[in-house]
Order: structure tokens, then sequence, then C-alpha cells
């Protein structure tokens, strides 16, 4: 018998099947992982065939040298997802395998929990008298039955719980224990459902894809949970993905308080331990729900009976880093292996996605009302040019301060919206214009006044803040755009008497960081939250009456055609989390550019209008999704290898744009707007054509990658980022 395998190494070389032999003393089957020789070195792989004639000269094959489970680790499904998004998304194998196992446990970083128990022996003799101690501690271990060695040995010595062990009057044995994520304890509400939330979840019966458009407080989630309980009932799985981090804790204990430990969570955030132990919980069955992020798409559960993705507008939804891929696209496939139902919420749906529920493809399911019967929060749009020319330099609107103030009086909370993390965007120089950079990458640090450093938030390298131009030697420094750290210094300074925090990634970065903020929010009368776009989705605080959105042009101007699509987005979520008991919201935008459509359709909530309007430049203009966009980007810390290996490639586009020439709206080659990132020059080919024939110029472009390029490529479809 032979073994196909595939190599646990990253490398374009190395992006094939290998065969192997099957020792006789070994028992293998498809999905396993082993230990193979590999030239001078033995290698992990991953098995996934097995045949009984192979390919090459047998007498030539090398033998598998061992296995590391005695389970196979990759199931049927993700063995064919692993070939699907190999061909699709032109990703290498082993990067995607890679995908599906925590990578801890392939690194052998992470082992199974082990704990030592103790208990009295069957027949047992009680110690002398004058061994108060080992009396006692029997005395203990008779009244609460096994308890753990080191809290035994703690309560009454080592030395007094060795001695009954070698007396043979106490027992040790080991237990294997699972590493459990923190959640917080919630009541378990089955809540009566509203006839509209009833009505979508008897819509939702079907094993297809569903666009669940509900306004933000429609009572979503409610109806997520009575879908995942039909589907429980019917002995089947559910998968349910939020776009961010810091909505798990809040989901989960919604989750847990509902469906018990048949719930399991998947996110970057738990330890090493947690995230192997939740991952064997979904592989063995124990786990039937499974709640996560991204990443949890891949988790390894059978016999899925509906897959639901929260917010599925949500940039997080798209890998941005190799593998990429679209979580979308990966939901779309499990649905189909499965034969189950998928479906996507939100309030502000992608134009994609709406799209295609216009267009049929997706049934349209809606809940336009809010689930507590009240309006929406009022939205005040604010002319920041006109609170200038009053002379009003601050952060803050006389509107917004005015109204902030009234939240403070009456000990109701408040959240504060500014998609900038660090005190400013920038340090620049007055008199001769110097802007401090990173020196691996081509941005400009952020100013942390915390910590008085500045930050590159691609790389993370960190250096001194400026206090003279190392340029000029000028001590005029002038501080950019403002941040989150900036808007809370301010707050502290106008309402000494209120709670301000924080929520970015440098305040979330520790392990339930996201959870310790938001319960300590919660408790806090009068609270102003400051935040990024975490704090824009999801969050449900009943005392919450006010939304100040700082700066809602900065996302407006961005050089993506979904800049627009993401202002009204972001304005719409944020601005749902005020008013969400029975007192009305209110929210206060500020913004330099009051006369932009996107302004209007946002503060009416007006989704299908803006929809429209979009919808319809963007078939004008070829964009998405009535074209299609491919970017090809190059990486290689040698700028001119990186330029060369570009231009190679972009010689053998200009031949498929030649050919299919009606097709193609756009090509051209050029460095990427942001050059270098972590040392990595970074140069770009961007096309963009028309749907009728995309998959075949598609494939096309792709076959055309010279296999001999020594830069690292990357397919992006449709890229979220062009940046």
């Amino acid at each position: 018998m032979f073994a196909k395998i595939i190599i646990d190494q990253d490398a374009k070389a190395l992006d094939r099947v290998f065969e192997y032999t099957i020792p006789d003393d070994i028992q293998v089957q498809v999905g396993e992982r082993v230990m193979v020789p590999f030239g001078k070195r033995t290698l992990q792989g991953f098995i996934v065939d097995i045949t009984d004639n192979c390919e090459y000269d047998a007498s030539k094959l090398k033998p598998i040298s061992s296995k590391i489970e005695n389970f196979a680790v990759i199931k049927p499904e993700m063995l064919k997802l692993m070939k699907y998004m190999a061909e699709k998304l032109h990703l290498k194998l082993a990067s995607v395998l890679r995908l599906f196992l925590p990578s801890e446990m392939r690194t052998d970083k992470v082992k199974e929990l082990v704990v030592r128990y103790v208990k009295l022996a069957n027949n047992f003799e009680m110690p002398s008298n004058r061994a108060v101690k080992q009396i006692e501690l029997v005395d203990y271990l008779k009244a609460n039955g096994q308890k753990k060695f080191s809290e035994v040995s703690n309560m009454f010595g080592y030395a007094t719980l060795s001695a009954l062990v070698k007396k043979g009057a106490v027992e040790v044995f080991e237990v294997q224990e699972d590493r459990e994520p923190e959640f917080d304890v919630v009541k378990n509400e089955h809540k009566k459902l509203t006839d509209l939330q009833q009505r979508a979840v008897d819509t939702i019966c079907e094993n297809k894809t569903y666009l669940l458009h509900g306004v933000t407080g429609s009572g979503k989630t409610e109806v997520y949970m009575n879908l995942i309980e039909r589907q429980l009932e019917k002995g089947k799985a559910a998968v349910m993905l939020v776009p961010e981090i810091s909505l798990t804790p809040q989901v989960l204990a919604n989750f847990r308080a509902r469906f018990g430990d048949k719930v399991a969570l998947i996110h970057s955030g738990l330890s090493a331990g947690e995230r192997f132990d939740e991952w064997k919980r979904i592989f063995f069955g124990k786990a039937k729900v499974v709640v996560g992020a991204r990443s949890a798409i891949f988790c390894p559960i059978e016999n899925v009976g509906i897959i639901i993705i929260d917010e599925e507008h949500e940039q997080s939804y798209v890998s941005e880093s190799n593998p990429r891929y679209d979580t979308h696209m990966i939901a779309e496939f499990r649905r189909a292996y499965n034969d189950c139902t998928l479906v996507l919420g939100s309030a502000t749906p992608s134009i994609e996605s709406y799209a295609k529920a216009i267009d049929g493809e997706y049934t349209l399911v809606e809940m336009p009302v809010r689930v507590n019967g009240m309006e929406m929060p009022k939205i005040m749009l604010v002319d920041m040019l006109m609170e200038l020319r009053q002379g009003n330099n601050s952060v803050f609107s006389i509107p917004l301060k005015y109204e902030l103030q009234s939240i403070v009086e009456k000990k109701k909370q408040a959240m504060i919206f500014i998609n900038r993390r660090g005190f400013s965007s920038f340090q620049r120089c007055r008199q001769c214009g110097y802007v401090a950079k990173c020196t691996d990458c081509d941005v400009s640090l952020v100013y942390h006044r915390f910590e008085n450093k500045l930050k590159c938030h691609y790389c993370g390298k960190r250096f001194k803040a400026l206090d003279i131009c190392p340029s000029c030697g000028s001590h005029d420094i002038k501080q950019g755009a403002v941040g989150t750290e900036r808007v809370v210094e301010e707050l502290q300074k106008m309402f000494p008497e209120a709670k301000i925090l924080r929520m970015d990634n440098d305040t979330t970065s520790k392990k339930n960081g996201h959870r310790a903020i938001l319960n300590e929010f919660r408790n806090a009368k009068p609270g102003i939250l400051v935040g990024t776009q975490m704090i824009a989705k999801g969050h449900d605080f009943e005392d919450v009456l006010l939304v100040g959105i700082v700066d809602a042009d900065q996302s407006l101007y961005q050089s993506d055609y979904r800049s627009i699509e993401r202002t009204f987005q972001l304005i719409t979520q944020v601005s749902g989390r005020a008013g969400r008991s029975e007192n009305q919201g209110k929210v206060i935008l500020q913004t330099y550019s009051p006369r932009h459509y996107v302004y209007r359709f946002a503060t009416n909530y007006d989704y299908k209008g803006f929809f429209k309007k979009e919808a319809n430049l963007r078939k004008v203009t070829n964009f998405p999704p009535y074209a299609r966009i491919v970017r090809i980007l190059f990486t290689n810390p040698d700028e001119k290898i990186v330029a060369q290996d570009c231009k190679v490639c972009y010689n053998k586009v200009q031949q498929i744009r030649d050919k299919y020439q009606n097709d193609f709206v756009y090509l051209d080659v050029m460095k990427a707007p942001l050059n270098k990132i972590k040392n990595q020059f970074r140069y770009q080919i961007m096309m963009r054509f028309k749907l009728e024939k995309a998959d075949e110029i598609e494939k096309a472009v792709f076959d055309c990658i010279d296999a001999k390029c020594k830069s690292s490529v990357f397919f992006e479809i449709n890229p979220n980022n062009l940046s």
C-alpha cells in the first residue's frame, strides 16, 4: 500500500503530493498526520490518499516513519475543502491544511492537560493518634471525596500527603481535563418572539442561503438561537460566526445559557490550551454549537444543519494575510457539502449580498422594526466647518458637549466612536515638514501619549517620541489627527466625575481584555466608552442613550471603491448602539462634508435608497458586484527582484488582455500604495474585467504566473483592502 502525503512546509517547491510506502507494522488512514523522511530531515505530513498503486518506481519510495496521533485529524469534508481552496484561491495545499488545526498542535507546543488527584484507598488504615495532620487529611478526604493533589498538598503539607500515599491509605490518580474559556454567567431566557421574529424563523426553513436584513435592535440574535435550537432537535450541529473577538464573550454567555456545554468557542484570543481543548471537543462531537470569529468556519464539526454569519458585511470576514480567503466562500462550500442552511445577517448588508438577494440567488428575509417597538435613534448632523468658524477648535462640537453633559448628569451612558487609535495619527515638524516614519514599513508612526512612544500599526515596531526634529533640530512638533487616547484625555478633563473607558487594539491585547472592559462599562453610571469599530456592532447596553461619531469622514475618502459603503455601514451600526431599551437614543454625527449623499441616506436609515444609488454607480462604472477585480501582489525584501517579477507577469497578463479586449475594463502595474511592510517591498498588478468571461480570464491570469518567480505572490479576488 502507498500513501499520498502533503508535507507540512509552506514552500512553493513542496506544493504537491509526495508518495511513501506504508510499513506492515503501521496502520494508517486518510487524514492522519505522520512523520516521514524528507531528504536528510524527518518532517510532518498529512495523508490525503491511500492507494494500491504508485505513480513512481516503488523501489525508490521511502516508508512512513511513524504516526503522530491515532486518529485522522483531517476529516473528509476538510480534504475536499482543501482541494477547492487550493484550486479556486490558488493557495498552497499545506497552507490550507494548516487552517484546519490549532497552530500549537502542529508545532507540538500543546498537550492534553493531565491533573493529579488523590482519594482514600478502599481499605485504608487510620493513622496513629500522634499523626494529627494525617488524621485531619483523612477526615478531609472522607468529607469531600477526591480532590486535586496540589490543593491537598497546599492545605496539609506535601510531607503529610506523601506519607499517607506511601502507607497506601491515599491513592494518586490522573484525570485529563479540558481548559474552558471563561464566560459570564447570564440568565437563560426564552424570550417570546415578536411577529417579525417568528416570521423570520418560519421562513428560514430550507437548505439554501438566506439574507436576514434586520435593523439594529431587531432581535436577530434571538432568531439565530431559535434556528439553532431547531437544528439541535433534529440531531444536527450549528456554526455561529461573529466579526469581532470583542463580541464573542457576550454571544458565548447567551449561547451557554441557552445550550449549556454543547457550545464551543473558537477564536485567536484563546490560550493555546483552551484552543486545543475546544478543537478536541468539536472534533469528537462533544460540542454541537460552535461560536467564533472567522477561523471558526474551519472547525471540524460534522452533520452541520445551519451556518450563521452575523454582521455579514464586515471586512474581518476576509483574510488579508496568507492564506487569503473569504469566509462567505468557505461557508457556501460547507453549506453545499452538508446540504444545510446558511444565514447571512446584517442591518447593513454588503452591496454584493443584497444584490444577490435582489436577483434571487439568496432569499431575502426582512426585520425592519426594533424588537422593543422604539424608533431608531435620531441622528443629528453637525457641520464641523461651521464649528470652526464659530471659534470651536475642540475635538467635540457644541451639540456633542451639551448631550454628553446631559448623559453625565442623568448618570446614564454614552459611546464615542473614532476609528483611529493612539493619541494622534503622526508627529510632524512644523518647520521642515519631517514626518516620523517606520523604518520597516512605508507608513507614518502613530503617537501613543500614554507610553510616550511612536508605534507602527503594521509591524508593531516602537520608537522614541519626537521632542526635537531629527532633520532640522526644531522643537516645534505638531500632532496629527486625533485618536482614541486624545479623546479619552479630553473627556477626563471635561467630566472628571464620569468613568471614561477606552476600547481599541491597545487596551484589549491582553487575554479577556474585551470582556473586562465591557463588564466595567456595564456597571459604570455615568460612563463613557471611547472606541474604534470594536464598539460599533453587536453590543447591547440598555443605558446607552447617546452615541457620538467624532470623525465620520475618516472612512469616506479612502482610495477604495467600497469607502462610501463602509461609511454608511459604520454610521448605521454604531448609531444602533443607542436607545436599545425604553428610552429614545440620540446620535451626534460630526463631519466636514455634510452635503455628501451618504449622510442623507445614513441619517434616515435608508438602506434601500443607499443601495439603489450605490449599485447604480457601480454598474455604470463596472465595479463589483457587476465586474470582478483581481489583484496580484508581489512581495520581496529586494525591491529590484519584486519589480522584475511583477514586470514579467504583467507582460503575460497583457497578452491575456489582448485576447479578451472587450472584457477587460482596466489593467495596470504599480507599486502597492503601501510600498513596504515589515521590510517586504510590495508591487501589484491590478485588473478589472466584466463578469461574462470572468472565470475564464481569472484562470488564464492565475496560470500565467511563472513558477521561477522569486517573490511571494498573493492573489486577491475583489480585495477588501487595496492598500
